[in-house]
């Protein structure tokens, strides 16, 4: 099974979409692919679906949306006669949809048989850049991140109707892409890379308006690219954004980049990665 989630969702099993167009079906099978080859319990798909007030049937329609996921799976399964890899005689060890989408005591697993997620590949690609940014390895940090990035094609499950648990989701995945993305940027910024990033952080400080990390990276490669004064600008609209919204002044360590640029500091010093993660507010 092929997982794809970080855009528009796409599921596929023996190379055929099992991904359904109405609604509802479409929604289980996100937070089950989401969660593939673990558990989800029948009270998070219910929540998910019609939050805190579910209809007195919502098991039973819950078990009807299943029963059309199965169908889906049970045609891919029978595209080309078999449904899944040789077996040890050589025979073909067909699959059932059942064993697919597993019913559970207290939920629904959907078996993935090893297939790619590109939610897990990001998980692995990204936890790899990490660790060589601690290892000081920037150009392995870089690429690492970069590969990892690249997976997302848009807003994570951008065509699916979301409830609270999809939601709340995809805020956590939108926060680990903005963590590789802060940490790709300051490797590029240790590789020298200042003037390659300063259209891209033009537009990632209009998106984040109080994203002050991304603000102080964008401070240090407009400094070294010798536009000294752009860069105290960008600190000055940043400051003015974070009084009027949140009543917040910069933090420590903005400021001191900025008395750092006003003295024309042969380097000020970067802002710590993920200074002010908890005032993220991306633009509408």
């Amino acid at each position: 099974m092929d997982i794809e989630i970080l855009g528009a969702l796409a599921v596929q099993e023996n190379g055929v979409s099992i991904t359904p167009t109405a609604p509802k079906p479409r929604q289980v099978l996100a937070l089950l692919a989401l969660h593939a080859d673990r558990v989800v319990s029948v009270s998070d798909l219910i929540e998910e679906l019609w939050g805190t007030t579910p209809p007195r049937s919502a098991r039973t329609t819950l078990q009807t949306y299943v029963l059309q996921l199965r169908e889906l799976i049970a045609v891919a399964l029978d595209r080309d006669g078999h449904g899944g890899p040789q077996a040890a005689d050589g025979t073909c060890a067909r699959r059932t949809a059942k064993e697919v989408l597993v019913t559970m005591p207290s939920g629904y697993l959907l078996a993935s048989g090893g297939g790619a997620s590109d939610v897990r590949t990001f998980e692995r690609l990204s936890g790899m850049g990490y660790r060589a940014m601690d290892a000081g390895d920037f150009p392995g940090a870089a690429r690492q991140l970069r590969e990892a990035l690249a997976l997302w094609t848009g807003t994570a499950f951008a065509d699916v109707q979301t409830g609270e648990q999809l939601d709340m989701e995809i805020k956590r995945l939108e926060e680990n892409r903005l963590c590789a993305l802060d940490q790709r940027i300051e490797a590029d910024l240790r590789l020298g890379r200042h003037r390659e990033l300063l259209a891209e952080l033009t537009v990632l400080v209009n998106r984040y308006r109080t994203h002050e990390s991304l603000h102080g990276q964008f401070m240090l490669a407009l400094y070294r690219s010798g536009r000294r004064g752009e860069a105290l600008e960008v600190y000055q609209r940043l400051r003015a954004t974070l009084v009027r919204d949140l009543g917040l002044e910069p933090s420590a360590g903005l400021q001191r980049m900025q008395r750092s640029i006003l003295t024309a500091s042969p380097e000020p010093a970067p802002v710590a990665a993920g200074t002010a993660k908890e005032r993220l507010v991306p633009t509408s």
